[in-house]
């Protein structure tokens, strides 16, 4: 069990350091030990073109301004718009270098008026993929070189302040609708990511439960199988030290030993397979059978609740042991979450069967008082019941009903002897 303990952890610590890892690997899909870039998507591919789409029509709005700057020389007007042709080739390269590619924008963008359409799709590429550090620094230096740059090339027609103020609003507007894009998909990304915690985390306590619950039923049935192999012996040592006994004596003790080793062999072969709790702290505790299910109902009552037992079961006496256990355990686990869940209500616990048919017990009540809160619960009961079922080779459901109320019913195997 502890192997098993730890493995469980293990895996639930492997994946809790693995979430926040591979949501940075989404939101910045360059960053990573293998060196291996995923493919694009359909979607990727519109994006990139609308982006290089854009980047050129703003780069041949710039290229038609350039005649109308006085004292450009030719060779200045021809690099300008040579390296405009590469800023916007370079787009295609935005998401697997964003940061080299917007420092190299920098000098490409102060000398190129064509290159600025470029210049903006490789600020908000450098918003949406890395952190505010980068945006920071790169953008503070670009807009450090703004008004260097109008001023050096200012525009005929723009006042010098205006096209300052413009050129600076339209940088941070960019820069600013890249960084909310990124902060959009950290939210995503980390919702998905607890949700897959959480459904983690779900399993791994169902887990938990089931071993639990297996561990109580071993518990259970080694106190029982004592009790069977302690009788045999005592019968067997009256037989060993009174020889002389009369016949029908013998006969009846053999008999005795006879029905307790069939009834160790039945709980013995439920043993089997259910895991066994290291330590026993209540060894040697009775266990209820059928006939403790009035004392349970009773109980209850006596608790405040309204509970009516329909017991239709031939020879109750010769339900087996293990099963009038089960019987006993599914009716106490469903009573107490009736208790809980709905407090006030009529609770209608039934118990039908014969042998060869079966045993089929059912625990039903209505909707709880609208008024009345219910107490929160987290529904591992029902798995230790299901678990004990299953183990008895049983099934149980349990569910709403039509009304609003709360059903389990549950069907055990029960052999003619």
């Amino acid at each position: 069990m502890g192997d098993e303990t730890a493995g469980v952890s293990h895996e639930f610590t492997v994946r809790r350091w693995l979430f926040p890892s591979a949501v940075m690997h989404e939101l910045d899909p360059d960053v990573g030990s293998s060196g291996r870039r995923p493919r694009r998507t359909a979607r990727d591919w519109v994006v990139d073109f609308s982006c290089f789409l854009l980047a050129v029509v703003v780069g041949l709005l710039g290229a038609q301004s350039l005649p109308d700057e006085p004292n450009l020389p030719h060779a200045l007007a021809v690099l300008d718009q040579l390296l405009g042709a590469l800023a916007c080739a370079a787009v295609w390269f935005r998401r697997r270098w964003p940061v080299a590619l917007a420092v190299a924008m920098i000098p490409v963008g102060f000398l190129s008026n064509t290159a600025g359409g470029a210049s903006m799709v490789v600020a908000f590429t450098l918003a949406v993929h890395r952190p505010f550090r980068y945006v920071a620094w790169i953008g503070g230096v670009d807009l450090a070189l703004v008004p260097l740059s109008l001023w050096l090339r200012p525009d005929p027609d723009v006042p010098y302040a205006g096209m300052v103020a413009l050129t600076t609003l339209l940088t941070v507007s960019v820069v600013s609708w890249g960084m909310f894009v990124r902060a959009k998909r950290q939210l995503t990304l980390s919702l998905r990511d607890r949700a897959r915690r959480a459904e983690t985390e779900a399993r791994l306590r169902a887990e938990r439960a089931q071993r639990l619950a297996r561990e109580a039923i071993a518990r259970e049935m080694h106190d029982v199988l004592a009790h069977r192999l302690t009788l045999l012996s005592v019968h067997a040592g009256a037989l060993e030290f009174r020889p002389d006994a009369p016949r029908e004596e013998v006969a009846r003790a053999a008999g005795v030993i006879r029905e307790s080793a069939h009834e160790a062999l039945q709980d013995l072969r439920e043993i089997i397979g259910v895991l066994r709790a290291g330590e026993r702290d209540d060894a040697g505790r009775p266990q209820p059978t059928l006939a403790a299910l009035d004392a349970l109902v009773a109980e209850s009552r006596e608790a405040g609740m309204k509970v009516t037992l329909d017991g239709r079961v031939t020879h109750p006496a010769a339900v087996p042991a293990a099963v009038g256990r089960t019987v006993y355990r599914i009716a106490q686990e469903a009573l107490t979450n009736a208790r809980k869940h709905a407090p006030g209500t009529e609770v209608t616990v039934t118990v039908t069967g014969a042998p060869g048919d079966g045993l089929a017990v059912a625990v039903r009540n209505p909707a709880p008082e609208a008024d009345v809160p219910p107490v929160p619960g987290s529904g591992q009961g029902l798995i230790g019941l299901t678990e004990r079922a299953t183990l008895a080779g049983g099934r149980l459901a349990h569910g709403p009903t039509a009304d609003g109320g709360f059903e389990v019913r549950a069907r055990l195997p029960w052999g003619e002897g």
